[in-house]
């Protein structure tokens, strides 16, 4: 009688192996974050040489440069030509966006109001055929947007001041404004849903919202920037109310 064959031996599963620590510049960047943090050097010191710094973090002089570049970076460190790298700030520097973040709504309401109303008065003197076609575009879009939710209402209304700063044509105006953006959508949402505002009318300053392309169409500067600042000034003073 033959022998049986034995059944195959299932292949071992893979390890998943070790995990490796994270790249030695990441490691010394936070090393010297901490005591940095920490003040065991002061703002305006001046850092232990890069051969004191390298041998104490046990690394290499090429790497601890990649570290340091990383901290000036951060606003924390700047190196100053033949004297050293000197200690500039206990904290990193946060950026732009992250900052929006963190600002108070009505902070961030009261600089998109200086900015919105200028680019309002650019954009009346600046339209072109292909901004009127847009901003017309926008409106109609955000009249539809009426019968939407809030979110969708908001991210209408949004497209519709893009539209106008867009008309503008000054590049710098346009970034400001899609910095603002992100920052304000969720609190308009939140604040026309607490405050009910589209339960008596769906489609709330839709008439300022006509006034201010009807004024840029028309080449209406000061129409336009008093359209903006009427629109405007009203979301504000419900945000301090």
């Amino acid at each position: 009688m033959p022998t049986p064959t034995p059944p195959p031996t299932p292949s071992p599963t893979p390890s998943l192996g070790p995990l490796r620590p994270s790249p030695l510049v990441e490691q010394a960047t936070e090393r010297l974050r901490t005591r940095i943090a920490a003040g065991d050097w002061p703002v305006g010191t001046r850092l232990p040489g890069e051969t004191t710094l390298a041998k104490e973090l046990g690394i290499g002089r090429s790497t601890l440069r990649e570290a340091l570049r990383a901290l000036a970076g951060a606003g924390l460190v700047q190196a100053r030509q033949g004297a050293g790298v000197f200690v500039t700030a206990l904290h990193p520097t946060e950026d732009w966006p992250t900052r929006l973040r963190r600002a108070a709504v009505v902070d961030v309401y009261e600089v998109r109001m200086l900015v919105e109303v200028e680019a309002a008065r650019l954009a009346a003197e600046r339209r072109t055929p292909a901004d009127i076609a847009a901003l017309h575009t926008a409106l109609a879009a955000r009249r539809e947007a009426a019968a939407a939710d809030d979110a969708a209402f908001v991210d209408a209304d949004i497209a519709l001041h893009a539209a106008v700063v867009a008309a503008a044509h000054n590049p710098v105006l346009t970034d400001l404004f899609a910095e603002f953006a992100p920052a304000l959508r969720q609190a308009l949402i939140d604040l026309l849903t607490l405050l009910t505002l589209r339960t008596p009318d769906p489609n709330p300053g839709d008439d300022t919202h006509e006034a201010l392309v009807h004024a840029i169409d028309q080449g209406d500067q000061e129409g336009a920037a008093r359209a903006l600042r009427g629109e405007l000034g009203e979301t504000l003073g419900r945000l301090r109310g």
